[in-house]
């Protein structure tokens, strides 16, 4: 029987490559499938993988009717066997509710891949609803780490390397370590040349994967190498201990 199955995790942890294997296999079973992404971070109309994975994908807008899609590919004479949705997160609630109509109506399987909770700890709308209505909710095995090695469970947004809990729910940024994140003072390139350097720069918007624990405490890796060497007060009461 079809099935409604939610892959969920931080970043990092591979979603995007076993959207990408997963197509893989059935097609190569002679099943036949449509892909979807949305906002995905090489570009419109893509799923991509920071291994270096890329396909062709419908992209999502708020606009789009899933139902509507099917109908339209199958009126048309096209084969679907299954869907992979890349992003999920990113889909609103009624999205998520046409997949399950798609699911239960058409007997396809949908395979829906993304972030559960934003840089606030808060479900994403889409990610809430597909809790609600999944059949299976997986979360994938591969550990993102957090800077300090622990299994990271949460993702943080960052305004030159320091945490930040306030702001819009979507706001593209980097994913990757750079040289201004570890130096935000240093003068950076927009693209146009040297004579760029002396203009005044806006803030680096980035992400990264914490550990609860230092998610909690507001401590990025640009953070942790500021204090390093620095006197950090414990966490604790060192005469309570001795106790």
């Amino acid at each position: 029987m079809a099935e409604l199955i939610f892959f969920s995790g931080t970043m990092d942890c591979g979603k995007s490559t076993l959207a990408l294997q997963m197509d893989h296999n059935h097609s190569a079973r002679g099943r036949a499938g449509l892909l979807f992404s949305s906002h995905d971070r090489a570009g419109e109309s893509v799923i991509s993988s920071r291994l270096g994975l890329m396909t062709q994908a419908i992209e999502v807008r708020s606009d789009t009717d899933f139902w509507e899609e099917l109908v339209r590919s199958r009126t048309h004479g096209t084969r679907v066997d299954y869907l992979i949705c890349d992003e999920a997160q990113f889909y609103t609630p009624v999205q998520i509710e046409q997949l399950a109509r798609i699911v239960d109506d058409m007997a396809i399987d949908v395979f829906a891949f993304g972030i559960t909770s934003d840089f606030r700890t808060q479900l994403f709308p889409g990610s809430r609803r597909l809790i609600e209505l999944a059949d299976r909710t997986q979360v994938l095995q591969v550990e993102a780490l957090c800077w300090c090695g622990r299994r990271a469970t949460h993702n943080a947004r960052t305004v030159d390397g320091v945490m930040v809990v306030e702001g819009e729910q979507m706001v593209v940024g980097d994913v990757e370590p750079s040289s201004t994140e570890s130096d935000p003072g240093q003068p950076r390139l927009t693209g146009g040349g040297l004579d760029e350097l002396d203009l005044p720069a806006g803030p680096v918007i980035g992400y990264e994967t914490l550990c609860r624990r230092h998610h909690m405490r507001r401590v990025t890796a640009h953070t942790a190498r500021t204090h390093a060497g620095s006197d950090v007060p414990l966490p604790f009461d060192p005469a309570a201990a001795r106790l």
